[in-house]
């Protein structure tokens, strides 16, 4: 993010094989263009409370990808040189003032959109404290399994978050 509220463009971000080995490297502009759209990776972590509810995030109206929509907790972009726990745990702080949590993997898959590839590298914690919500997100919520499945389809949650929530978070344990 910079100053200004708004992504940077300019941010350097590693391309990769879909085994996820590093290949180059491209702008952000050019991996979330729709034109080229080269294969960049990505951590995700499910934030779970006790209930077994999901905190989601809301996107801020000024990103370039999904405005305004609930997305998953914490997702970025991994950085170059950054092993995905790092950007894992770099993201966990930085979006949901979180740290020292235990990440189980749910599984890494490709999502394709007509703007982007991504190498999604995705978790689940469970976390009894508060989740403190920063600047990179316009804030977010616990939702129930039941809030989560009504809106589905309808415009409200992002298409990545759909998808994964569909194939791999439901079916993972905590």
């Amino acid at each position: 993010m910079i100053a200004n509220g708004s992504d940077n463009p300019r941010e350097l971000l590693p391309v990769v094989d879909e085994e996820g080995n590093i290949i180059g490297t491209a702008l952000r502009s050019e991996c979330h263009s729709g034109v080229t759209r080269p294969l960049h990776p990505v951590v995700h972590l499910h934030i779970f409370d006790a209930e077994g509810r999901l905190w989601l995030q809301k996107r801020p109206d000024w990103k370039d990808i999904q405005p305004g929509k609930w997305d998953t907790a914490v997702g970025g972009h991994i950085d170059p040189g950054e092993s995905v726990e790092q950007a894992l745990r770099r993201e966990a702080l930085e979006e949901a003032g979180i740290e020292g949590f235990d990440p189980r993997p749910l599984g890494t898959y490709i999502f394709e959109s007509p703007r982007e590839r991504e190498l999604v590298h995705s978790f689940a914690t469970l976390w009894t404290r508060p989740v403190c919500p920063s600047a990179e997100t316009d804030g977010g919520r616990f939702w129930t399994r039941s809030e989560i499945l009504d809106a589905i389809g309808r415009g409200i949650l992002t298409p990545n978050f759909e998808k994964e929530y569909r194939e791999i978070v439901v079916n993972g344990e905590l």
